[in-house]
């Protein structure tokens, strides 16, 4: 993906006494998914890759294929055709199994999710630590209630 240079100054860095809005949500958001995406890229994964993989990893049984591939992209907010061709690509590289028409996470996948895990866990530690519980217990409460409405405003326009 290539961007353009920006037009105008950058932003400066938000305060502690900044308000949650949609642009902090998204520069969170961008700057947690670029450093779990620079972790990954070392392990030759995609985002999309791990996301699915997390799943099959913490499921106790296999999955029906089409179960997994609708909860991913319902999750992602992706095209179910894109998730198939990931799974396609976890079982080409042996993370997941197919068996019928469910798939299983191999314990090659095992071993790679806790690879990435292990990485990406230290890396939170740093991130969110310090951060007091009640923040974040507030931070999550309205991170629900922000999802919640705006998966109900996207149901609509796809009405």
């Amino acid at each position: 993906m290539t961007t353009s240079a920006p037009t105008s100054a950058p932003a400066t860095a938000p305060t502690s006494a900044s308000t949650a809005d949609a642009r902090a949500l998204g520069l969170a958001h961008y700057a947690a998914r670029a450093v779990l995406e620079s972790v990954l890229a070392r392990h030759g994964a995609t985002f999309e890759q791990q996301i699915t993989l997390r799943l099959a990893a913490l499921a106790e049984e296999p999955f029906e294929r089409a179960a997994l591939v609708d909860q991913v992209a319902g999750s992602l907010k992706a095209d179910t055709a894109d998730v198939q061709e990931v799974v396609e690509q976890l079982l080409a590289k042996g993370l997941l199994a197919a068996e019928t028409s469910q798939v299983r996470i191999t314990d090659a996948g095992r071993v790679f999710y806790a690879a990435v895990s292990g990485e990406s866990a230290e890396i939170s530690a740093r991130v969110w630590g310090g951060i007091p519980a009640e923040d974040l217990a507030a931070t999550g409460r309205v991170l629900a209630l922000v999802a919640e409405r705006a998966n109900a405003e996207l149901a609509a326009l796809s009405a």
